[in-house]
């Protein structure tokens, strides 16, 4: 073997040493690659509160593809960091060539640019450029705002699917590339943005190596979800993309096309996280899970022979749900709860959105998943332009008479590139994102006003929760005469009348 002299790699970066050894040539990069992402769950309270925290998933992929390459990578994981400059000491100990944030795509709370995020994120690149370190950052937010991201100290914005962007971006910095040639990155060239020709997503996932686990501590996010919830979620993307059209949803990532990793590759990760972890439950993290009923059933087919024993979570849709015999094959792969993008109990505001579904479809896949003890639990919307109280009461009586197991609800949210961003924009206030997820404003002008939304919110799940305590007081006056249904239905009941009375002052109030 030639020995290499010692040298320190921080005064000759981007160094490529060729290494000979066993009548086999290898190239090793001492180039140091420091990932991290810009969601803090701190600065997010209604996440604390629910507890239920994953790794940076999509961060681990691009981490996974360039170690594969023979670059040194580590992880800054925010997500229980109470502050950027908590990043400062792996600077000073690690000290990389470049710091990459990465956001994790797979997340829908990345997605919802939360202003709270997007500062930290400033914060971490300004302390990674005053240590001459170059910045490339890749998120929706940034793929939306990139002069944003590029006046406060990022070198590079990589827009769209971002690993082979990346690899071709980081090679680019040691064998001084046109920068103009790589697709897919937006830049500034003599303090004018220069934006390249979008890059086409990858549809051969499963060339992609497995996420990098092992750079995560994990113990933080066991100790959550188990002292929160009493089992251990972790998350995996069976796909990439959407190929629906609701008009209020943004693809700044993989617009509307839709990439599957085979049941095989994905059954290959889920052993190893039972194996490496000893997980106990699995969040799908999908836009949508199995568009095609044949992965489904072979998934199932697979999990059966493997020997798998977990339970799982997904996302998916009312139409889908219906297929004869998707629900049953979900069921016998482990599904234990479906989140389904309901919106709302009004037909008239599903096809304004676009949505593609039926109230019909959504009240057969609840019965359906009932059937086969899966909870169903709906994503619900409010706020939609042109929604009337007539509109709101009608998503009410759909909740009252489905009784999902879980809602969650939110305002509609102009995200730019969408075409319901188009419609409102004249009617877009000053503020264009949220500070939290918690924060629900409505941030253009509708029919009410946005302490309306607010109070409904709170009365939607005053009214859920008052007519799911009387379901368990009618089962425990059968069973027993425990008095913690008959207490919940009593709370939940005043609640709800306060909320009313609220919503309606509100109404006269504001209009």
């Amino acid at each position: 073997m030639c020995l290499l002299p010692a040298f320190n790699t921080q005064k000759l970066p981007f160094l490529n040493v060729w290494l000979y050894q066993n009548n086999y040539i290898y190239s090793v990069n001492f180039m140091k690659l420091l990932f991290t992402h810009s969601y803090f769950l701190q600065f997010d309270p209604k996440q604390v509160a629910h507890s239920q925290p994953y790794p940076p998933l999509g961060t681990l992929f691009a981490a996974s593809l360039m170690r594969e390459n023979k670059y040194e990578v580590k992880l800054f994981d925010t997500m229980f960091a109470n502050h950027p400059d908590e990043i400062l000491p792996v600077l000073e100990n690690f000290q990389p060539d470049v710091l990459i944030v990465y956001d994790d795509g797979f997340n829908y709370l990345t997605k919802m640019c939360l202003s709270n995020m997007r500062e930290a994120a400033f914060k971490m690149q300004a302390h990674a450029k005053a240590r001459q370190c170059k910045v490339i950052v890749t998120s929706s937010d940034a793929a939306d705002h990139a002069e944003k991201y590029l006046t406060n100290g990022a070198d590079f914005v990589i827009v769209g699917e971002a690993e082979y962007t990346l690899l071709e971006l980081i090679t680019g910095f040691q064998n001084n590339y046109d920068f103009k040639q790589i697709k897919g990155i937006v830049y500034k060239d003599s303090d004018k943005i220069t934006t390249t020709p979008k890059r086409s997503v990858s549809k051969t996932l499963n060339e992609l190596p497995l996420p990098a686990w092992d750079l995560v501590t994990i113990e933080p996010y066991k100790k959550v979800w188990m002292n929160k919830h009493g089992y251990f979620s972790l998350n995996i993307a069976t796909t990439r993309g959407c190929p629906y059209h609701c008009n209020w949803c943004a693809k700044p990532i993989y617009g509307n096309s839709y990439n599957m990793r085979s049941p095989e590759n994905v059954v290959k990760e889920l052993k190893l996280l039972k194996e490496k972890f000893k997980v106990d439950h699995i969040w799908f993290c999908d836009d949508i899970f199995g568009l095609k009923r044949s992965w489904v059933s072979d998934f199932s087919e697979l999990i059966k022979k493997e020997k798998i024993q977990i339970k799982y979570k997904i996302q998916s849709r009312a139409d889908l749900l219906v297929q004869e015999k998707y629900v049953e094959a979900l069921a016998a792969s482990g599904c234990d709860d479906v989140w389904m993008g309901a919106e709302s109990g009004s037909q008239k505001i599903l096809d304004a959105m676009d949505k593609g579904t039926t109230i019909q479809e959504i009240k057969r896949a609840r019965q359906l998943l009932k059937e086969y003890d899966i909870k169903a639990s709906f994503f619900l919307q409010y706020g939609y332009s042109g929604e009337t109280k007539e509109d709101i009461l009608k998503t009410i009586e759909l909740i009252k008479e489905t009784m999902p197991d879980d809602i969650g609800i939110s305002v509609s949210y102009p995200l730019p590139g969408t075409l319901f961003y188009e419609n409102v924009k004249k009617d877009l206030k000053e503020k264009t994102n949220w500070t939290d997820s918690d924060e629900l404003a409505l941030m253009f002008k509708n029919t009410f006003s946005p302490s309306y939304y607010k109070t409904l919110h709170r009365y939607t799940h005053s009214i859920y929760r008052k007519n799911k305590a009387l379901l368990r007081l009618k089962e425990s006056l059968t069973i027993s005469s425990k008095f913690k249904p008959f207490y919940q239905f009593i709370k939940y009941s005043i609640k709800a009348g306060l909320q009313s009375y609220r919503l309606n002052k509100t109404v006269q109030t504001h209009g």
